[in-house]
C-alpha cells in the first residue's frame, strides 16, 4: 500500500507492531508502534496525522529522523507521490482493523480561541512556545539566549561565537553608539538589549508578551548590573507610545504579526524610529505558496506564523515610508544554528524530558529535524533587512552608511 501511495519502492523501512516490515531496514525506519497511528492517518492522510502518531509516542523512527524526512520531500518535489483511492484505504484499515474513533490530539497540540491576531489570541499564541520552560530553553540555546539565527564567520565556530557574532552584526548594522536609545521589538530573552547596552553602551527598552521571557530579562539586568540601562516590558508592540527611538531592531518577530497586521507592523516600526534613524529586521522568508509553517508547526510549535517571499515584506517596508539599505541572506546559517540545538537536545535528552515531558521533546526532535532539513533545500529562508527612515527633508545618511562600509 505505501509503495502504491508513494509511486516508487519505499526510500526507508517500515516496522509494524506485529513484527511485520517492509522497505530496507538497514537504515532509517519507521517503526509504527499500536494501530492508533494508522488510525490518526485515517482521520488525518497528511502532516497533522503523522505529527499526532509521531508526539504520542504512537510512531517512532529508529536511525536519522532527518534524512527519512529528506527521502519523503525528494519523492514528494519529483512527483511521484500521489493521492490513495478511499477505496484503497478502506480496505487496508478494514484489513488492520485500524476503523474507529478519532484518537484525541496530543495535549501538546496549540488550541487557540479567538479571532485571527487579536492581542489576546496573540498572547496565547507565543505562550504556548515561549512560556514553555525558560530552564528548557537554557538548556537548547547558548548562553545568550539567542532563539534566532546565528552567524558563523567560520566553520569552526561554536554557537555561542555564532551566536555573539550575530549580535554584533546587528549592533554594527545599526550603528550603535554610547547614549542612543534602542528598541528591541519581540525581544525574546534579552540577548540583543544585553549585549547592545553591555558592549556599546546604548539604553536598550525590550518588549514581549511572554511573561516568562520578561522574568529571565529582569534577572539577566539584576545580574549584569545592567539597571538603569536595559528596561523591559509585558507589552504588544501595538502598544508602545514612547517618543522616537535612535534604532530599532526586531529579530525573527515579524512571522508572527500576521498577514493582515504587518503593514501595522511596518508602520508602527516607521513611527517608533528617529528621522535618519535605522532599523534591522531579522526574518524568515517563504515561497508565495506555503506562507505558513505547515500544519505541524502551526499546531505544535508557532500557531498563526506567517512567512513571505523576501521581496514582500521588503515591499510592505517601503510601504511603510522605509528606504531598503541591504538585505543580507543567511539560510545557511539557519542550517548550521539548527543542527547546534538538534545536537544539544539529543546530548541532553533525559533533561529535557525531566522538565517538559517525552511528548514537548518529541515535538522538538521532530521541528527541529524538519526544520534544518527546509533551510539546507531552500524551501525557507532567513535574512537580515537594514532600512532607515529619511528624514522630510531627504537626507541620505549616507555619511553613517560609508563609516561602516569601510570599517
Amino acid at each position: 500500500m505505501a509503495e502504491r501511495v508513494l509511486g516508487a519502492p519505499l526510500p526507508i523501512g517500515i516496522r509494524a507492531w506485529d513484527g511485520s516490515a517492509a522497505g530496507p531496514q538497514d537504515g532509517t525506519v519507521l517503526v509504527i508502534r499500536s494501530r492508533d497511528a494508522l488510525r490518526r492517518l485515517v482521520w488525518s492522510p497528511n502532516e497533522l496525522g503523522l505529527a499526532r502518531a509521531y508526539v504520542s509516542g504512537e510512531l517512532d523512527v529508529e536511525g536519522d529522523l532527518a534524512v527519512g524526512l529528506s527521502h519523503i520531500w525528494g519523492l514528494v518535489r519529483r512527483g511521484v507521490t500521489r493521492r490513495p483511492r478511499i477505496s484503497e484505504v478502506v480496505k487496508l484499515a478494514l484489513r488492520l482493523k485500524v476503523l474507529g474513533p478519532n484518537p484525541s490530539a496530543p495535549r501538546e497540540e496549540a488550541r487557540l480561541r479567538g479571532a485571527l491576531h487579536t492581542k489576546p489570541r496573540d498572547r496565547d499564541a507565543i505562550s504556548h512556545h515561549y512560556d514553555l520552560s525558560n530552564a528548557f530553553y537554557q538548556i537548547v540555546l547558548d548562553p545568550s539566549m539567542a532563539y534566532s539565527c546565528g552567524y558563523f564567520a567560520s566553520s569552526s565556530d561554536s554557537l555561542a561565537q555564532a551566536q555573539h557574532n550575530k549580535l554584533d552584526l546587528v549592533c554594527r548594522k545599526l550603528d550603535l553608539r554610547p547614549g542612543m536609545r534602542l528598541l528591541d521589538v519581540g525581544c525574546g530573552w534579552g540577548s540583543v538589549i544585553i549585549h547592545a547596552a553591555r558592549d556599546y553602551g546604548v539604553h536598550a527598552t525590550g518588549v514581549t508578551i511572554s511573561a516568562s521571557q520578561r522574568d529571565h530579562i529582569l534577572a539577566r539586568i539584576a545580574a549584569e548590573g545592567l539597571e538603569g540601562r536595559v528596561e523591559v516590558r509585558l507589552q504588544d508592540y501595538r502598544e508602545v507610545r514612547d517618543d522616537p527611538f535612535d534604532a530599532i531592531s526586531t529579530i525573527e518577530m515579524g512571522e508572527h504579526v500576521g498577514e493582515q497586521n504587518y503593514p501595522t507592523y511596518a508602520s508602527t516600526l516607521f513611527r517608533l524610529l528617529k528621522p535618519e534613524g535605522r532599523l534591522l529586521l531579522q526574518q524568515m522568508s517563504r515561497g508565495r505558496n506555503a506562507p505558513g509553517g505547515g500544519a505541524f508547526i502551526e499546531s505544535y510549535v508557532a500557531p498563526d506564523m506567517h512567512m513571505r517571499p523576501v521581496s514582500q515584506t521588503t515591499g510592505f517596508l517601503e510601504s511603510a515610508g522605509f528606504e531598503i539599505r541591504d538585505v543580507h541572506a543567511l539560510r545557511e546559517h539557519y542550517v548550521w544554528t539548527v543542527q547546534a540545538w538538534s545536537q544539544t537536545l539529543e546530548d541532553r535528552w533525559d533533561e529535557v524530558v525531566a522538565l517538559v515531558g517525552e511528548g514537548q521533546a518529541r515535538v522538538w526532535r521532530l521541528y527541529l529535524a524538519g526544520g534544518a532539513l527546509t533551510f539546507e533545500e531552500g524551501r525557507m529562508g532567513v535574512d537580515q533587512i537594514l532600512a532607515v527612515r529619511r528624514s522630510e527633508h531627504g537626507r541620505s545618511g549616507m555619511p553613517s552608511v560609508r563609516r561602516e562600509l569601510v570599517a
